[in-house]
């Protein structure tokens, strides 16, 4: 394999679609060695194979909103790969929302569900609806009118979607409601990050924040360091930013800064139950601003315009978006001594940001096996409701520890350097890589 013709081959087929390619290119890079090293995959056309989900499903949502008023959306469902097992993947409402953007986040997804050890495919769905500024009954209509058109094509054993940006417990609650009643089944396992009265996991709400904590303790252990006493820099105030402030919280570091659209809050002496709580509310404000933060809290205070990475850090978290920092604010970082970033969020550094960091020798981990507990917790979730139980935290978690550990040890082996330091990128992509493709490859060819 030769990844820049690999890459030509597909900008020819998928001009323009950056998110998408980038992610690609990625993934490549990281694998070319050991790929070549394995006839037997190129002679089966894995990464041809591979790079292109099996399936797009584009459709349109049509809605009215409280005015009385008529709206259309755009409504997606990519279905990546299902060599390990069903479809699984979240859905993400967000103005930005597009084929490349979720091709990217299938892509991406599919790789990640390998990592967790459990048997899911890869997908990811959305549609460019802004659920900014809408009412509740806004939003069930719109996600009512979004699963009339997407229900057919998901299922237990089909495909499984999730929540994702702009997609939480309560979009979940609507969502579930409507395919309830359409496909008149009352399995509660068709979709995960579910309400506990009817077939939640305990920790789901709080599993990708927790688990981003669990890998960075490993990464941190394995570097001979500790998380205790630190200061963390979190972007966002959403559930995985808050998820990931109240693990950080409970194993000793101060997360002194979080941020959202429309700038940075300061939080100098680190979160409190009530600040984390506070998040929640922020989330479902529907507002997406970050500001009110500091009116309510007078120990912090809020800067517009600016980003997390502003503010000087120990270890820096991605929670929001992809591509949220860029290589000045990875500069600003390590100008300001931070010396450990991993990416909660998918994808959420540019390359040239990664390779700021990776040039400069600190610890870096890509959100494939950073952010995998999300997902991991959302298989653990759909094994409670195929058994018709429910677990409780301790064994969530439990399961959720040793998850994180094996990704982290999957991430180790694949990507030790011969200088003894260890390239978590690389080590990510490789070991998923290897799993979707002996799969694929055993198989054959369809």
């Amino acid at each position: 394999m030769n990844v820049n013709n690999v890459m030509a081959d597909l900008e020819r087929k998928h001009p323009g679609e950056s998110e998408y390619l980038q992610a690609v290119r990625e993934v490549l890079e990281s694998i070319e060695e050991v790929y070549n090293a394995h006839p037997e995959f190129e002679k089966a056309k894995i990464v041809e194979r591979m790079v292109e989900p099996d399936r797009i499903f584009t459709f349109r949502v049509t809605w009215v909103d409280d005015a009385g008023e008529i709206q259309t959306n755009i409504g997606y469902r990519v279905q990546f790969n299902s060599a390990i097992g069903p479809y699984k993947g979240g859905l993400r409402f967000h103005k930005a929302v597009n084929p490349s953007m979720l091709k990217f986040l299938g892509f991406e997804q599919t790789f990640k569900n390998a990592l967790t050890t459990l048997p899911m495919g890869g997908a990811k769905g959305g549609s460019d609806f802004d659920p900014t500024g809408k009412s509740d009954a806004e939003i069930m209509r719109f996600c009512q009118a979004f699963m009339l058109e997407l229900w057919r094509n998901i299922g237990v054993d089909t495909d499984v979607p999730a929540g994702d940006v702009g997609v939480g417990g309560r979009e979940i609650g609507f969502l579930n409601g409507m395919y309830q009643k359409l496909a008149r089944e009352y399995h509660t396992g068709v979709l995960t990050g579910k309400g506990m009265t009817w077939g939640g996991s305990i920790l789901r709400p709080e599993a990708t924040g927790f688990g981003a904590l669990y890998f960075v303790e490993h990464m941190l252990a394995k570097a001979g360091k500790s998380i205790e006493g630190k200061t963390i820099a979190l972007s966002g105030f959403g559930n995985v930013a808050w998820g990931a402030a109240k693990k950080a919280t409970e194993l000793g570091a101060k997360v002194i800064a979080i941020s959202g659209p429309d700038g940075v809050v300061y939080n100098p002496n680190g979160m409190t139950d009530e600040k984390i709580d506070y998040m929640l509310e922020l989330r479902a404000s529907n507002r997406n601003i970050v500001a009110p933060f500091a009116e309510k809290f007078p120990d912090a205070t809020f800067t517009p315009g600016k980003k997390a990475w502003s503010v000087k850090c120990d270890i820096a978290l991605p929670c929001a978006f992809q591509n949220e920092l860029n290589e000045a604010d990875a500069k600003e970082l390590l100008a300001n001594g931070t010396w450990c970033v991993a990416e909660v969020s998918n994808m959420g550094c540019t390359p040239e940001a990664i390779h700021t960091f990776q040039s400069a020798g600190i610890l870096f981990a890509p959100g494939k096996a950073v952010n995998a507990g999300g997902v991991a917790t959302s298989g653990l979730e759909m094994t409670q409701n195929c058994m018709h139980i429910s677990w409780s935290g301790k064994e969530v978690d439990e399961k959720l520890h040793f998850i994180m550990e094996s990704i982290h040890e999957a991430c180790v082996r694949f990507g030790s350097q011969p200088d003894g330091t260890i390239n978590y990128v690389k080590g990510a992509n490789i070991a998923g890589f290897m799993k979707v493709a002996q799969a694929m490859l055993e198989q054959g060819i369809i």
